[in-house]
C-alpha cells in the first residue's frame, strides 16, 4: 500500500493540512515533450529567502559559487540532508527538473505527466566543500537501486538523478557511481538506476515546500539509505 504524503501549509500562523492527489494509475514512464503537460510561461510563486539562513533563494549568488542538482526521493527530506552539511553550503532550494513541462505545479508533477523529478538545488562554495562531498551525501541518503521510487513513495518524480552543470561534475558523478556500485554489488544490491544527465531548467517549487522540515521538524520524510558508505570524498578522488 502506498503511503500518501500529507503536506502542511504555513498560513497566517497556523498549519493547514491538505491531502495531495493520489494518482494510483499513473504510468511509471517519463512522458515525451509531445505527451507532457504544456505548463505555463510564468514561474510559480515561491519564497524570496531561505527559511533558515535568510539568504536570497534565487540569488544573486556569490562569485565563485557553483550549483549542484540532485533527485533522491521526496524533496523535503532530501533538502535537509544538504543544508545540514552546513560548511560551504550557501543556500538550498527544492524544485522540479528533468522533464519538458515549463513552470509546473506540485500537483502537475505528482500526476506523472510533466516528466519532472523532485530535486534539490545546492549552491555551494567549492573552496569549502567539494562536489565529491555532495555526491557522498547524495549516495548515502537514499537507495539508488529502486528505479521510479524511494521506499513507499512511488512515481517518476521520486527517481534517483544527478543533473550536472559541467563536464567536471559529470566525470565526478560517473566515477562515484562506479565506486558505489562496487560497494552495493558486494553487499547484494542490484544495479544503480540513477540517471546522470545535463541539467536543464530548474523550476523552484512552491513556498510551502521550501525548507519544509525546518518549518515542520516532525513532518514526513520517506528517505532511507542502504546503510552502506560511499568511498567517494574520503580519499578516493574522482577520475580526471
Amino acid at each position: 500500500m502506498l503511503r500518501v504524503r500529507r503536506h502542511y501549509i504555513k498560513a497566517l500562523g497556523r498549519n493547514a493540512t491538505v491531502e495531495p492527489m493520489l494518482f494510483a494509475r499513473k504510468k511509471l514512464e517519463v512522458p515525451t515533450p509531445e505527451t507532457a503537460l504544456k505548463g505555463r510561461p510564468e514561474p510559480i510563486p515561491t519564497a524570496k529567502t531561505h527559511y533558515l539562513n535568510k539568504r536570497a533563494l534565487k540569488g544573486p549568488y556569490p562569485e565563485g559559487h557553483e550549483r549542484a542538482i540532485f533527485g533522491l526521493g521526496c524533496f523535503w527530506g532530501a533538502e535537509r540532508m544538504f543544508w545540514q552539511m552546513s560548511d560551504g553550503i550557501w543556500v538550498t532550494a527544492v524544485g522540479y527538473a528533468g522533464g519538458p513541462t515549463p513552470n509546473p505545479t506540485y500537483e502537475e508533477v505528482c500526476s506523472g505527466r510533466t516528466g519532472h523529478n523532485e530535486v534539490v538545488l545546492v549552491v555551494y562554495d567549492p573552496k569549502q566543500v567539494s562536489y565529491e562531498a555532495l555526491l557522498k551525501t547524495f549516495w548515502e541518503s537514499h537507495d539508488p537501486t529502486q528505479g521510479m521510487r524511494q521506499g513507499n513513495d512511488v512515481g517518476t518524480q521520486y527517481r534517483s538523478g544527478i543533473y550536472v552543470t559541467s563536464e567536471a561534475q559529470r566525470r565526478a558523478a560517473e566515477s562515484s557511481k562506479a565506486a558505489y556500485q562496487r560497494v552495493l554489488s558486494a553487499n547484494g544490491f542490484g544495479p544503480i538506476t540513477t540517471e546522470i544527465v545535463d541539467a536543464s531548467d530548474f523550476y523552484f517549487a512552491e513556498d510551502y515546500h521550501q525548507q519544509y522540515l525546518a518549518k515542520v521538524p516532525h513532518g514526513y520524510c520517506g528517505l532511507g539509505g542502504t546503510g552502506l558508505s560511499c568511498p567517494v570524498g574520503v580519499g578516493v578522488k574522482a577520475e580526471a
